[in-house]
């Protein structure tokens, strides 16, 4: 039986974990590194790191894929709109999402369209009204890229956050390419903290915690609320020396 000194630490440790998803990543990985009394732990879903680097290798992944595919107009306006040094030519940022949902490397792995994966659904929510309803897409268009994404351009999280002084734990889905798994287990091995932890989902893309819930929560429950990391991809991952 849990006792209410445990319950009232288990609902402490609740409230001041900090969870972030992509973008919400790069705010969420400086802030806890900046007040890292404030929190008890980080859990970074689809981290952020180096995203210029991460749109990269996600341009010569599709444009591959669609050659193979032998999607003749895709790989015309990708090869149209290449990702460089120099950053992300509109030509890219508008076909990107597109692009990322034909293959299973966007939101979600199995979701190949936003109309069908995203909008219709978000229609039938019976939380929101229905002028709620179009509210949010209409937000959503208006906002376009992130008014940070030149500054995500042009930073790497892995020399500007080295190191975090709470227990560290990050969810990838294997598929997801908005950013990059690859990146995001380099970033894990190097970063140094007091526990850490790598979490493939070998199911998902973009939105591992929906996608896989079940794996998220036991995560939740096993490792993060007790600041171990046994469900983590490898041991040496899981403690810096």
């Amino acid at each position: 039986m849990v006792t209410s000194q445990r319950r009232r630490f288990v609902s402490d440790q609740r409230c001041r974990q900090h969870m972030a998803h992509s973008g919400g990543t790069f705010i969420g990985t400086q802030v806890v590194a900046r007040a890292p009394e404030r929190y008890h732990a980080y859990i970074g879903v689809a981290q952020m790191v180096n995203q210029l680097e991460s749109e990269r290798l996600a341009y010569e992944f599709m444009l591959a894929r669609f050659r193979a595919l032998a999607d003749r107009a895709m790989v015309r306006r990708l090869e149209a709109a290449p990702v460089t040094s120099s950053g992300t030519p509109p030509g890219y940022l508008a076909l990107r999402d597109v692009a990322m949902h034909r293959l299973g490397i966007g939101t979600t792995h199995d979701m190949h369209s936003i109309v069908t994966g995203l909008l219709l659904p978000s229609l039938t929510f019976p939380e929101y009204t229905l002028r709620e309803k179009i509210s949010l897409w209409q937000a959503k268009l208006r906002t376009g890229v992130s008014p940070l994404w030149p500054e995500m351009l042009s930073t790497d999280l892995s020399t500007v956050v080295p190191s975090l002084d709470v227990p560290a734990f990050f969810f990838h889905g294997r598929h997801d390419h908005t950013c990059s798994y690859a990146l995001a287990a380099g970033y894990v091995s190097a970063l140094k903290a007091p526990v850490k932890a790598f979490y493939t989902f070998e199911q998902s893309a973009h939105s591992p915690v929906f996608e896989e819930p079940a794996h998220s929560l036991a995560i939740l429950r096993q490792d993060v609320l007790r600041a171990r990391a046994d469900l983590g991809d490898a041991i040496e991952l899981s403690r810096t020396p």
